[in-house]
C-alpha cells in the first residue's frame, strides 16, 4: 500500500519550539506507539524513546508491544507511556503482534478521526503499524529507524515477507533516522520524502559531571587496575556486530600495560572469555557484566580511551556518552558512526576485523603530540552542541505536530 500524503521537504517538519512552549497551548493529543518490545526487555532504541517521550508534553502515548517474557504486566504506565503488551509471555509473541497489536491499536484509537501511529523500527512492531494503517486508513505514520544490525540481516530475516517489509516504507508520512546512514536506507526502501535526520541524545549533565582523582584511583584498583596501566573501555552488547572479539586482539599488538574493561553482557559472553584465555589475555581483560546507565559515567571517567571497532551501527550513542564523559574515541567508518566521528578531529578510525588496526589507532591517541587533549576538547563541545536532549525532543515535537496537522 502507498500513501499519497507524504509530507514534502519543505514543510520544514523539524520543529523549532522553545522547550518551555512544548504542551503549553495544545490540548493533550492520543499518538500510538508500535514496537517490538519495551521496558524491561531494552536496547539503545527504547532507552531512547523513553528518553524522549519522559521529555515530551501534551501528548498521550499509549505503547502496544509484545510480551515476550512471562510475568511482565499487561497494562502498566512506564515514564509517561502507557504500555499494552500482546501475547502469553513467550519470544513467538512478536510474531503475533502485527495481528493482534493492530486490532488492539485499532480499539485504542477508535475515537481519534486522523490517528498519529508512530512504530520503533520497521520490525515486528513496524508491521503491526502497517497492519493499523490497513485498518485506519486516514492515519498518520511516523517511522523512527534506530536499527544498528547490518542492513542485509534485515532484508534475511524479512524473507518471503520482504515485500510487506517495505511496505512499511512505503507508508510512511514521516521518516525520523537518528543517521545519515539509516536515512539513506529509508529512500533505498521506498519512503517517498526527505528523511529527517534527528539523532538520540546524551543525558550531558549527567556524562559530563566529573570526578575527583582519589575516586577515579578508587575505581581503577577496583577493576584491578595500576595508575600506570592504559584502560581501553568499551560498553556494548556481547555480540559480533560490536567487535568486542577484535578489541581483545588488539592487545596482542601493545605492550603489556595497555589493559581491556568491557562494560555489557550479550550471546558472545563465553567465547570471549575463551577467547582471552586462549590468548594469554586473561589477565588484561576485564568483564564487568551488565551495568546499570547510572554506573556508566564513572566507568567511563575511571578509563582512558573508549573503543568499539563495530562492523555495524545505526549510530553508537555508547560513543557519544564517552565523548561527554571526556574520553578520546577510536571507532571504525560504518553505518552512523561518521556523523560524529571525524579522524582526527572528534576521534580516531580503526577498520572492522582488524586488530592490528585497533592498536595503531591506540598508539595514535597515545603518543601523537597534542592529539588527546583535541579529540576531548571538540568531542566534548560537539556532544554539547547537537546531542543534548532538549534540541532532539523539539525537533521530534515539531514532526508529530505536522503529522497531527495533515
Amino acid at each position: 500500500m502507498t500513501n499519497d500524503s507524504v509530507i514534502p521537504a519543505e514543510t520544514g517538519i523539524q520543529g523549532t519550539l522553545d522547550p518551555r512552549q512544548r504542551g503549553a497551548d495544545k490540548p493533550s493529543r492520543r499518538v500510538i506507539i508500535f514496537s517490538t518490545a519495551y521496558y524491561p526487555l531494552v536496547g539503545g532504541a527504547e532507552v531512547a524513546m523513553k528518553e524522549t517521550t519522559d521529555r515530551l508534553e501534551g501528548y498521550d502515548f499509549h505503547m502496544i508491544c509484545a510480551a515476550i517474557k512471562p510475568g511482565l504486566k499487561r497494562v502498566e504506565k512506564i515514564g509517561n507511556i502507557t504500555v499494552h503488551r500482546c501475547g502469553i509471555g513467550k519470544p513467538f509473541d512478536k510474531m503475533f503482534l502485527p495481528v493482534g497489536g493492530a486490532i488492539k491499536g485499532w480499539w485504542l484509537m477508535r475515537k481519534e478521526k486522523s490517528p498519529v501511529v508512530w512504530s520503533l523500527m520497521a520490525s515486528w512492531g513496524g508491521f503491526a503499524a502497517l497492519a493499523f494503517t490497513w485498518l485506519r486508513p486516514g492515519a498518520k505514520l511516523l517511522l523512527t529507524l534506530q536499527e544498528g544490525d547490518p542492513l542485509e540481516h534485515y532484508a534475511k530475516r524479512a524473507g518471503k515477507l520482504r515485500f510487506l517489509h517495505a511496505k512499511i516504507f512505503k507508508r510512511a508520512n514521516a521518516v525520523q533516522a537518528i543517521s545519515n546512514f539509516l536515512a539513506d536506507w529509508a529512500l533505498k526502501m521506498g519512503f517517498k520524502g526527505k528523511p529527517e535526520v534527528v539523532p538520540n541524545g546524551v543525558d550531558i549533565a549527567k556524562f559530563t559531571q566529573r570526578i575527583t582523582a582519589e575516586k577515579r584511583s578508587e575505581l581503577r584498583q577496583g577493576f584491578g587496575f595500576a595508575e600506570s596501566d592504559v584502560v581501553l573501555v568499551t560498553a556494548s552488547r556481547l555480540s559480533l556486530k560490536n567487535g568486542i572479539d577484535d578489541l581483545i586482539r588488539a592487545l596482542s599488538y601493545l605492550p603489556p600495560n595497555f589493559k581491556v574493561l568491557i562494560a555489557g553482557d550479550g550471546e558472545d559472553k563465553d567465547k570471549l572469555h575463551v577467547l582471552a584465555e586462549q590468548k594469554g589475555l586473561k589477565e588484561r581483560v576485564v568483564f564487568l557484566g551488565s551495568r546499570s546507565h547510572d554506573e556508566l559515567p564513572a566507568i567511563l571517567r575511571s578509563s582512558d580511551i573508549f573503543v568499539r571497532a563495530s562492523l555495524s551501527e545505526g549510530l553508537g550513542n555508547s560513543f557519544l556518552e564517552a565523548m561527554a564523559a571526556g574520553l578520546p574515541i577510536i571507532g571504525t567508518p560504518v553505518g552512523g558512526i561518521p556523523d560524529f566521528l571525524k579522524d582526527g578531529e572528534t576521534g580516531v578510525f580503526c577498520q572492522p576485523r582488524d586488530p592490528e588496526s585497533i592498536a595503531n589507532a591506540t598508539r595514535r591517541v597515545q603518543e601523537e603530540p597534542g592529539l588527546r587533549e583535541k579529540l576531548v576538547r571538540q568531542g566534548e563541545a560537539l556532544v554539547k552542541e547537537k546531542y543534548g536532549w532538549e534540541g532532539i525532543v523539539c525537533r521530534i515535537d515539531g514532526i508529530l505536530q505536522a503529522l497531527a496537522s495533515i
